[in-house]
């Protein structure tokens, strides 16, 4: 293929969603230039790539300039077969969508989970600036994390370095044994008790009332009892989780996107929770919110250009 000369002073990032797809670029320092947004073309591989490279063109012909490429996915490249997995936007399995991309732009595009791409922007110009280890957390409809290591993405050699919402709940209580049904076909997974749908559930089983995450939340800041107790399971579950995470890499910082990330009261209670189960007792990481909230996934797509 021709490969185009990129310009150095602008980076463009795309955050292909399951609803939406968006990209912005930014500049050198990290200051937004332009910022645009399409619906997905669910179950269309093609259409997608097409949805992503329409939304590249529109920013370079508004900026007057060639960017580099990122892109934040649903899933991650496979270092074997080259190919998408792990997707919840399943038409991207199986598909080399990296090779196409870059093809269809004529340059080269970096591809990382976009639980990395948050700990790479958080890392880059967020919450986590500076720091060498960042642990980024996404607390949304499903729970995904990645890992940065000195602003850069480590996806390891698997591909599937910081899932953590696939590994099991630990120290689980008996009346929590064996956990509900993920949708990865295992059961008791993270994923289903700190996400979004797993707050819901949860506080479904223990009530018997159906109510999302968001209103169950809405409650709790309005002092309702059942709320506030599924809040304190939430915060003592995520302690639980996080402290894994500290006895395998030790992270300078975890940082919180998502839904759930705008509550609060997590940033006070869980951090306290975590010498509970962290491997001596110890343990002072903080947990820190997303500065740049729902734009982190897009800026860390851009931000897998790093600065040079």
């Amino acid at each position: 293929m021709t490969v185009k000369k990129k310009n150095p002073e602008m980076r463009i990032g795309i955050d292909l969603g399951g609803t939406k797809v968006e990209a912005l670029a930014i500049d050198r320092n990290g200051v937004e230039l332009a910022r645009y947004r399409v619906d997905t073309p669910r179950n269309d591989y093609n259409g997608t790539i097409d949805a992503m490279v329409g939304l590249v063109h529109r920013l370079e012909a508004e900026t007057g300039m060639t960017g580099t490429v990122g892109a934040g996915i649903p899933g991650t490249i496979s270092g074997i077969t080259g190919l998408v997995k792990n997707a919840n936007s399943t038409w991207l399995n199986g598909k080399p969508l990296d090779k196409d991309l870059s093809a269809a732009l004529e340059r080269e595009v970096r591809v990382a989970n976009d639980a990395n791409c948050l700990a790479v922007s958080e890392a880059t110009d967020g919450a986590a600036a500076g720091k060498h280890v960042v642990f980024g957390v996404i607390l949304g409809t499903g729970c995904g994390g990645g890992v940065a290591f000195d602003g850069h993405v480590h996806s390891g050699r698997n591909g599937v370095a910081g899932e953590w919402g696939h590994n099991p709940l630990p120290w689980q209580r008996p009346e929590e044994y064996p956990g509900p049904l993920c949708y990865c076909g295992k059961r008791g997974c993270m994923e289903m008790w700190v996400s979004g749908t797993g707050v819901a559930l949860d506080y479904k089983t223990a009530t018997g009332r159906e109510k999302t995450a968001r209103q169950i939340m809405a409650d709790f800041e309005a002092g309702d009892a059942d709320a506030a107790a599924a809040v304190t399971r939430l915060e003592d579950r995520l302690a639980r989780g996080l402290a894994h995470i500290i006895n395998v890499i030790d992270p300078d910082v975890i940082v919180v996107g998502g839904g759930l990330s705008r509550v609060q009261h997590i940033y006070k209670t869980v951090p306290k929770r975590l010498a509970e189960y962290v491997f001596g007792g110890e343990a002072d990481t903080p947990i820190l919110q997303a500065v740049h909230g729902d734009s982190s996934g897009v800026r860390g797509a851009a931000w897998l250009w790093p600065a040079e």
